[in-house]
């Protein structure tokens, strides 16, 4: 058995991925979008703090080079053009924009995530680093495939989303080349449970069905 699994932070995976994805509305998947902008703002942060304590670490160098000023989920139109370099936080802010949303519930929303962020910022920077091996290699892959259950992604704002979620499993899950493969390195353990509980509570914040 891979000793993560003996962690609790991966019960709390498993909860994100029991969620009922496959029967909410298109609006609702909207509200996750919006959720799971602001934790890739938080991963990118997370991650820039792990560069930062591992400066001479080629992997995560690499990854960075990944999931930052990277063309990799370029072209997809409107959202980025050929080649177009950019992170992958950026793709989602553009991706939210292809869908206006009434103004006090993206107020709401961005209160909400902003909140989400400020926590996450207040956490210390080892539990922060050591978070992007446990988003990386399967952790985030699975959620991912959770949220796939769900079946109408019609509207250019989820079929952006979905791409971004199709292209992410698949940097993700090739074992030797993959992101986990340039993170796995890094230690794991409940360190960053408050980092997936925070995670699950924005997506039923976000959307209440999730969960029902």
């Amino acid at each position: 058995m891979n000793v993560a699994t003996c962690f609790e932070y991966q019960r709390v995976i498993d909860r994100i991925c029991d969620l009922q994805w496959e029967g909410i509305s298109c609006e609702e998947m909207v509200s996750a979008a919006w959720a799971y902008y602001f934790f890739s703002i938080q991963f990118r942060e997370n991650l820039g703090i792990a560069r930062t304590m591992y400066p001479s670490d080629e992997k995560l160098a690499d990854l960075e080079n990944e999931e930052c000023d990277t063309d990799n989920l370029s072209p997809w139109y409107p959202v980025a053009d050929v080649g177009e370099r950019m992170n992958h936080d950026e793709f989602m802010r553009r991706t939210l924009a292809l869908v206006p949303i009434d103004p006090d519930r993206s107020a709401r929303f961005t209160a909400m995530g902003n909140a989400y962020l400020a926590a996450n910022r207040e956490r210390d920077a080892v539990s922060r680093a050591l978070s992007i091996a446990s988003y990386e290699d399967g952790g985030l892959e699975r959620v991912f495939r959770a949220i796939l259950r769900f079946q109408n992604w019609h509207n250019p704002l989820l079929s952006a989303f979905q791409h971004f979620l199709v292209e992410h499993i698949r940097f993700d899950s090739d074992p030797e080349q993959g992101h986990g493969a340039l993170c796995r390195h890094l230690p794991r353990d409940d360190r960053v449970l408050p980092f997936w509980d925070a995670f699950r509570q924005m997506f039923v914040t976000f959307v209440p069905r999730l969960s029902s």
